[in-house]
């Protein structure tokens, strides 16, 4: 197990599920090289899909950009050892509420 603590840099989600981001995200380091940051992603991804439904997305690495729509009470955004962590539960379509616009 990694010697590291996970820092917790921004989140909407409940306390047990932001310690279940970073445990997955710490066994992952444990199997993966830290260099194989899409394999990383995959395996947190997998953990998230299986225990809280399909539709989990993960981001891992070192410094990256990204604009994205989330379910509330499913963001997390944390770093652990030298890299990023970003995991999230995307919106469908039929779950998004677009304002209306005024008219014209």
């Amino acid at each position: 197990m990694l010697e590291g603590k996970a820092t917790v840099e921004d989140t909407d989600m409940p306390a047990k599920m932001q310690l279940q981001a970073t445990s997955a995200a710490s066994r992952a380091l444990d199997r993966f090289d830290v260099l194989d940051c899409r394999s990383i992603a995959a395996h947190i991804k997998k953990e998230f899909d299986t225990a809280h439904g399909p539709g989990w997305q993960c981001v891992v690495g070192c410094s990256f950009g990204c604009y994205f729509t989330h379910s509330k009470g499913s963001f997390i955004y944390f770093k652990l050892e030298s890299l990023r962590f970003l995991v999230f539960k995307g919106m469908s379509d039929d779950q998004e509420q677009p304002l209306p616009l005024p008219p014209c």
